[in-house]
C-alpha cells in the first residue's frame, strides 16, 4: 500500500481530480460506496492507462449494506461500478448496526477475499471494542483501520491497539477539513518554507500513519505530495502532538464509540 492516498469524499469532479492525482504521482485512491463516485474513479483509472498492479484502490461498505448476503452483493456492486475484477482494499465503513451485523459483514468480506474479489480486508471508524470483537471471534485481524486522525484528534488508545496488533492506520481528514490557521501550523510552515497542509501531512507520515488528503484543486493535489525530501524535527513534532484534544478535537462524525 502506498504511504500517501488520495481521498475523494465530497469530490464533485472525481474523474478529473483522480486523473490529476495520477499525474501528481498518487497511486492510492480512497473511495466508498457512500461517496457515489466508484464509477468515476474507475473511468479515471482506465483513462490514465496505468497498469492495474500499480494502482491501489480502496472502497467501503456503509452500514445500510451490513449483513452477510448484503455485503457480498455490495462487493459485486462495487466491482461493477469500478469496472474492475478486484479491489485492493475493502473496508467496513462504520461500526453501526451492532456486534452481530459487524461480524457478519466482516465474515462476508473475508469470503470475498477468498474468492479473489478483494485483496485486503479492513475496517474504518472502529474503536478498540469493535476490534476486540473480531479478535475474540477468532477471525483474522483487519489489515487496516481508517480513522479520523490529525493533531487535534489523535485517537491514542485506538492507535496503540492497532500498533500492538499489526494493523495499518490510515488517517482521514488529516488536514482538519481545511482548518489550517492554528498558530503552530502557520509558524512551522514559515520555519520550513512549506504550507500548513504539508506540515500536517508530514506529521502524519512521521507518526507512521497513511494520510488520505483530498482536494479538487490541481495545485493543491500536487503540493500535497511534496513531503519526502524534508522532515519535521522532534521538538516540532512534539508541538503538534501537544495539540491533541482527544475526542473533542474531532471534526467529522468519528463514530468510534458506536454500540
Amino acid at each position: 500500500m502506498p504511504r500517501l492516498g488520495f481521498g475523494v469524499y465530497q469530490n464533485y469532479t472525481t474523474h478529473e481530480s483522480v486523473l490529476e492525482a495520477f499525474k501528481a504521482g498518487y497511486r492510492h485512491i480512497d473511495s466508498a460506496q457512500a461517496y457515489r463516485n466508484e464509477a468515476h474513479v474507475g473511468s479515471a483509472f482506465r483513462e490514465s492507462g496505468l497498469p492495474r498492479e500499480e494502482v491501489f484502490i480502496t472502497t467501503k461498505c456503509i452500514s445500510k449494506t451490513h449483513g452477510y448476503e448484503t455485503t457480498l452483493r455490495a462487493v459485486d456492486v462495487s466491482l461493477e461500478r469500478f469496472g474492475l475484477d478486484y479491489v485492493d482494499l475493502y473496508l467496513i465503513h462504520d461500526p453501526y448496526k451492532g456486534k452481530e451485523m459487524r461480524l457478519q459483514t466482516y465474515r462476508a468480506l473475508l469470503d470475498a477475499q477468498k474468492a479473489g474479489k478483494i485483496r485486503t480486508v479492513g475496517v474504518s471508524n472502529f474503536g478498540v471494542k469493535h476490534l476486540e470483537e473480531i479478535r475474540e471471534a477468532g477471525l483474522p485481524m483487519p489489515s487496516v483501520n481508517q480513522i479520523e486522525l490529525h493533531p487535534f484528534c489523535q485517537q491514542k488508545p485506538i492507535v496503540a491497539y492497532c500498533r500492538t496488533h499489526g494493523i495499518v492506520i490510515e488517517a482521514y481528514s488529516p488536514l482538519v477539513r481545511g482548518k489550517l490557521d492554528h498558530p503552530v501550523f502557520t509558524q512551522l510552515a514559515a520555519k520550513y518554507g512549506k504550507d500548513p497542509a504539508q506540515i500536517l501531512l508530514r506529521w502524519s507520515l512521521q507518526r507512521g500513519f497513511v494520510p488520505l488528503p483530498k482536494s479538487a484543486t490541481p495545485a493543491r493535489i500536487h503540493s500535497n505530495t511534496k513531503l519526502y525530501n524534508w522532515s519535521l524535527d522532534e521538538d516540532d513534532m512534539k508541538q503538534l502532538d501537544a495539540l491533541d484534544k482527544g475526542k473533542e478535537g474531532a471534526v467529522t462524525w468519528n463514530p468510534v464509540d458506536a454500540e
